[in-house]
C-alpha cells in the first residue's frame, strides 16, 4: 500500500455497505486506501478494505495494541472514523493517540453506555430542568429484588433495557401488575454487561437529533405501541413547528455536549411532549443513526452525509450549507402476520412483494406514477429466523424498504402505515410454502 490511510475502527455487521461506500469515496475522492480494525474479521470485512486489522475495541488494552500494530503504517494515517457503539470511547482514544482530530475520548462512554449518559444528565440535572428537559429516575439492576424495589418507587411502570445494546434489543415496558419474575428472564442474557430501569418519559412524541458536526436535521420516528416499543418506521422531513423544533433541537445539543460530540456524527433520540415545549433524550449516539436516515436524508436534502464524514476526518470538508427539503422519505421495517419460520427463500422466485404493496399503496392514495417509488429493499437476514407477528426488537422484523414521496396529495407518515399493512397481504401472497413457527419463544 502507498498513499495516505483512512482509519475506520469498526462496523457493525448490518452497516457493511456503508463501510464500502465509504471506502470507495474515499479512494475516489482523496486517493486513499482504508485500514479496517475488526475482531475476528472475515472474508466479508477483508473485502470492503484493503487491510484489516483484527482487533476486539471492547478489549482494556486495545489502544495501546492498536497502536502497537499500526505502528508500521502509522505516518501515511491522514484520517479516522469510529464506525460503532462498541469503539466510540477506545476508537476515540486510539485516534486521539495516533494524532488525529476526533471528538472527546473521556466523554464518549456516555454515548456507549445508557447508564453513564444518565449519571452525566444527573450531574447537571439543575442546568437541564432550566432548559426544560426532564432528566428520568433511573437505576442499575442486577437481581429480582431490585427490580421489584424500583417497581415500588414507580407504581405507574417504568423501562427495562440493556445498559448497552442496539436496535431495541432486551428492551420492554413494564406496568403495574406485569410478572416481575418473566420480566427479570428476559433480563437474563444481559445482567453481565448490565441492565437499568428507567421512569416512564410521559411524552408521546419521539424524534432523532442527527447529523454531522455543525449541520444537523431532525428525524421523526414511528413505534409500535405496547409492552416492545420498536421502532416500526423513520420519517424525513419531521412535521414539527418552531417551538418543537426548538425545544427538539436544545436538547440535542445538550445530549451532545454531555457525550462530547462536536466535530464526528451523531444521532440522539429525543422525546417531545404534547405542548412543544418539553423533551427529554431517550438515548445519545455518537455514529451515524441507523435505519437508512443518512440515505433518506440524500435523497430529502441532496446531501451525502457519508461523503462529508470522510471528507471532514481528511480536513476537507465544506461549509455547512441549509438544508431544504425537496420530498419527504421513510425507512419501513416489514415482518410478518403471524408467528412463522421465515426465509427469504419462502418467498417465490419471481415474486416482489415490496413492490406490490408499494403498488397497493399507491393505488390506495390514488397517487399518479412516480409519486411513490421505491429506492431500497432488503431483507435482514439470509437465514432461516423465528420471527415474531409482534416484533419485539428491530432484528424481529423480515425486511426493511426505503420509499420516497413527492407531491402533496398524501402524507407520508399515513402513507407508512398504509404500507406496512398492504406489505403483509403482498408477503402472503408471494410465499411459495407456509411455515408456521417452529418452536416457541
Amino acid at each position: 500500500m502507498t498513499g495516505p490511510i483512512l482509519l475506520i475502527v469498526d462496523y457493525n455487521l448490518s452497516r457493511i455497505d456503508e463501510v464500502r461506500y465509504l471506502r470507495d469515496y474515499a479512494r475516489e475522492r482523496h486517493g486513499a486506501t482504508v485500514v479496517l480494525i475488526r475482531a475476528d474479521p472475515t472474508e466479508a470485512d477483508r473485502s470492503i478494505a484493503d487491510e484489516v486489522v483484527d482487533l476486539d475495541p471492547l478489549r482494556d488494552d486495545f489502544t495501546e495494541m492498536g497502536e502497537k500494530l499500526l505502528g508500521g503504517m502509522r505516518e501515511r494515517i491522514r484520517a479516522g472514523i469510529v464506525f460503532s457503539d462498541n469503539a466510540v470511547r477506545s476508537g476515540a482514544e486510539l485516534l486521539e493517540r495516533l494524532g488525529l482530530p476526533v471528538d472527546s475520548p473521556r466523554l464518549a462512554e456516555g454515548a456507549f453506555s445508557k447508564y453513564r449518559y444518565r449519571l452525566g444528565e444527573a450531574d447537571v440535572a439543575d442546568l437541564l430542568a432550566a432548559q426544560r428537559i426532564m432528566v428520568p429516575a433511573f437505576a442499575e439492576v442486577a437481581s429480582l429484588d431490585q427490580l421489584r424495589d424500583f417497581m415500588r418507587d414507580h407504581p405507574e411502570g417504568f423501562i427495562v433495557k440493556p445498559v448497552a445494546e442496539g436496535n431495541n434489543r432486551g428492551v420492554a415496558m413494564v406496568r403495574s401488575g406485569d410478572d416481575l419474575t418473566s420480566v427479570f428472564a428476559e433480563m437474563l442474557p444481559y445482567l453481565e454487561d448490565g441492565v437499568i430501569c428507567e421512569e416512564i418519559i410521559p411524552y408521546r412524541r419521539e424524534y432523532s437529533f442527527d447529523g454531522l458536526g455543525s449541520l444537523a436535521f431532525l428525524t421523526e420516528k414511528i413505534s409500535a405501541r405496547g409492552r416492545y416499543p420498536v421502532e416500526v418506521a423513520q420519517v424525513l422531513p419531521a412535521r414539527v413547528n418552531a417551538r418543537e423544533r426548538s425545544t427538539l433541537e436544545r436538547a440535542g445539543r445538550q445530549a451532545n455536549w454531555l457525550v462530547g460530540q462536536c466535530d464526528g456524527p451523531f444521532h440522539n433520540e429525543v422525546k417531545l411532549s404534547d405542548d412543544g415545549l418539553r423533551a427529554a433524550v431517550v438515548e445519545p449516539n455518537r455514529r451515524p443513526a441507523g435505519m437508512k436516515i443518512w440515505s433518506l436524508a440524500r435523497w430529502v436534502y441532496g446531501i451525502d452525509l457519508h461523503h462529508r464524514w470522510v471528507d471532514t476526518a481528511f480536513g476537507t470538508a465544506s461549509e455547512a450549507e441549509r438544508l431544504v427539503p425537496g420530498c419527504s422519505a421513510s425507512t419501513v421495517m416489514l415482518g410478518v402476520g403471524s408467528d412463522r419460520s421465515f426465509s427469504p427463500d419462502d418467498v417465490g422466485a419471481d415474486a416482489d412483494p415490496f413492490a406490490d404493496a408499494v403498488r397497493a399503496t399507491a393505488e390506495r392514495f390514488g397517487l399518479a406514477e412516480g409519486e411513490l417509488t421505491v429506492t431500497e429493499f432488503s431483507w435482514l437476514s439470509p437465514e432461516r429466523r423465528d420471527l415474531h407477528a409482534v416484533a419485539r426488537d428491530n432484528a424481529d422484523f423480515a425486511a426493511q424498504g426505503c420509499v420516497v414521496l413527492r407531491g402533496d396529495r398524501a402524507d407520508i407518515r399515513t402513507v407508512v402505515h398504509a404500507l406496512r399493512e398492504a406489505w403483509l397481504d403482498a408477503l402472503d401472497s408471494a410465499l411459495a410454502l407456509p411455515a408456521p413457527l417452529r418452536k416457541a419463544r
